[in-house]
């Protein structure tokens, strides 16, 4: 492995990997992106070209085959995290793995018992967590008392794979993992959880109420089923903050996916422990499935 650039090879020529992940793979100052792969291989090359990305692979299993790759970025459908990150641990690669981590908690200690297994660091793609305004709101916060967080925006094309059952598409899953992740960030574990989901055949729209020790509460609110809107509210001791665009916000001038490339390849390079941990992680997974399960009762659409 060279010593001062992590080797990536990016595997699904997803909008995220067009969007932010490859710019900022480009721009990091310890990484390097190596080669994509794609079961589409003609939108991979268009992808790599785009982005000057060096080699596409005809198959994942390919570029997992790859020598001169140290570490993948795994960008797929929700589904398909848990397999790739299987296979690419078994071939011993390092896997920043895109959010959610895995589709439950069961699946997010199997990954993580894999990773152990074969000596590798495995990290969940929380971008978010790495901007510097996140990090420094979550050092001054004082005596949180209550929290909102919601996430929305509008889909309509039934194709989208957000919306599609069996490749782990919903609001709770794509976009409500922000919102109880960011209120576990903050405050905890919570004690209590009582949650909604509405909507078919994914649900669209997740609200809930958590409530932590201190009487201290959250409520968060995500949906497919709204216009473009991000906010996080937190009730101090002796103020109230409102905070706009937590989730997705970059390039202002802060790139949080390129702070966040640069950490986890920090931590590979240095054998040090990831930025994120994957207790942490597996804690957002089980709050996700006490979200499900404390919504008994699904609210047609």
């Amino acid at each position: 492995m060279p010593d001062d650039r992590l080797r990536f090879g990016v595997l699904g020529a997803a909008w995220i990997a067009d969007k932010a992940i490859l710019d900022a793979l480009h721009a990091a100052g310890n990484a390097e992106v190596v080669a994509i792969a794609s079961r589409d291989r003609g939108r991979a090359e268009a992808m790599a070209r785009r982005h000057a990305v060096p080699a596409v692979r005809d198959t994942y299993d390919a570029l997992l085959d790859d020598d001169g790759i140290d570490a993948v970025y795994i960008g797929l459908v929700n589904s398909a995290h848990r397999e790739w990150t299987l296979r690419a641990l078994s071939a011993g690669k390092h896997v920043l793995c895109e959010k959610p981590l895995a589709l439950s908690a069961a699946e997010a200690r199997e990954m993580a018992v894999a990773a152990a297994a074969a000596d590798r660091i495995l990290m969940e793609a929380f971008m978010y967590r790495f901007h510097p305004q996140m990090v420094q709101l979550r050092q001054s916060v004082d005596d949180v008392r209550h929290l909102s967080a919601s996430f929305s925006f509008r889909l309509t094309d039934p194709g989208n794979v957000r919306l599609q059952p069996a490749l782990g598409g919903g609001a709770l899953y794509d976009i409500g993992c922000y919102t109880l992740d960011v209120a576990r960030w903050f405050l905890g574990e919570p004690h209590t959880v009582q949650a909604l989901l509405s909507g078919e055949p994914v649900d669209m729209t997740v609200s809930t109420l958590l409530g932590f020790d201190g009487d201290r509460q959250t409520t968060t609110w995500a949906s497919f089923d709204a216009p473009e809107h991000q906010e996080l509210v937190l009730v101090e001791r002796d103020r109230v903050r409102h905070i706009t665009q937590p989730f997705t916000s970059w390039r202002d001038p802060h790139d949080p996916y390129q702070l966040m490339i640069e950490a986890f390849s920090r931590a590979v390079l240095n054998s040090e422990p990831a930025p994120r941990s994957l207790e942490d992680s597996i804690g957002t997974a089980e709050l996700i499935d006490r979200v499900r399960a404390a919504s008994a009762t699904r609210v047609p659409a």
